[in-house]
């Protein structure tokens, strides 16, 4: 049987997140990374109004109301009101929930499915990790906005198909990043001794061997969750996105362009939204990174 140090023992080429002292130790360098907390505070915030977006307004972000249409921004409307008199306010935070749907169910998709691609790669080699890496080595030859718009043109305009697509875009990114840690994790001395015992492979990739890898993954996946809802914006953008009237940023910057001369809030409150979430998840990717390194441990 192995040892609970052995189950616990990390290799020092691997990033790993085991062990009570070595969590306290990682939270507090990435408390130390105010940049870091900024961030993470932030995705907090746009958490929250993901979750309870009617606690911040009072308005139906789709309701139409022609008498108020373009009324700048006041006490009664924050962000002003676009060509229909909606509360861009409300849109924008209801387009919060939108967003982060895409974004979170789209990186767990792909997060999965890259994860078993990469960990079966890694830990098989031979001809196992040709076929799986030839497959991955085309879809990261196609860029990720085409193969969406593809996808996306051929079923239709929908949540659900814009997931599909911005999914398999991103699997290619956790594979290969699994497949270096399971490299580097695979040989080590606990890994051996879980053979010794008889362990199943199936048994050993995933008590063993993945454990010691989540570290890489969560910071792949922190950062992906930025890319993937700029990409769902720039769908939307291109009209290939959320179907109307459903609040979504990219959508309400695409609709407002023809208005940007003269009524300024309809397409800039969005577009700082689609900053913020980008600047902010970014942030708390580059700390989790630095606090997850052990090259930086003191």
């Amino acid at each position: 049987m192995l040892s609970t140090k052995q189950d616990a023992s990390l290799s020092q080429d691997t990033i790993s997140i085991g062990g009570h002292g070595q969590t306290k130790e990682i939270i507090g360098r990435f408390l130390r990374n105010r940049a870091a907390v900024f961030g993470m505070v932030v995705v907090l915030f746009l958490l929250f109004c993901a979750i309870f977006p009617q606690a911040l307004t009072q308005y139906d972000p789709i309701e139409q109301n022609l008498r108020d249409r373009f009324a700048a921004p006041s006490a009664e409307h924050f962000f002003g009101t676009d060509e229909y008199g909606r509360d861009i306010f409300s849109r924008v935070i209801y387009g919060c929930r939108t967003s982060m749907e895409i974004g979170l169910i789209s990186v767990a998709i792909s997060c999965i499915i890259g994860v078993v691609i990469g960990a079966i790669a890694g830990f098989y080699g031979g001809i196992t990790d040709n076929l799986f890496m030839r497959f991955i080595d085309v879809l990261m030859a196609i860029p990720n906005t085409l193969l969406g718009i593809s996808i996306v043109a051929a079923l239709g305009n929908s949540i659900p198909n814009l997931i599909i697509a911005l999914s398999i875009g991103s699997i290619a990114g956790y594979a290969r990043v699994v497949r270096v840690s399971v490299l580097s994790t695979k040989g080590t001395e606990y890994v051996e001794a879980a053979y010794a015992t008889g362990a199943s492979d199936f048994r050993i990739i995933f008590k063993y061997i993945l454990p010691n890898c989540l570290a890489p993954i969560i910071v792949q996946a922190t950062m992906s969750v930025a890319t993937t809802i700029m990409a769902a914006t720039g769908l939307s953008f291109l009209g290939l996105g959320v179907p109307a009237p459903t609040p979504e940023w990219g959508a309400m910057a695409s609709s407002s362009r023809a208005y940007i001369r003269d009524y300024w809030w309809l397409v800039t409150f969005p577009g700082l939204a689609i900053m913020t979430t980008a600047f902010s998840f970014n942030l708390f990717g580059d700390g989790l990174r630095d606090a997850l390194d052990p090259k930086l441990k003191s």
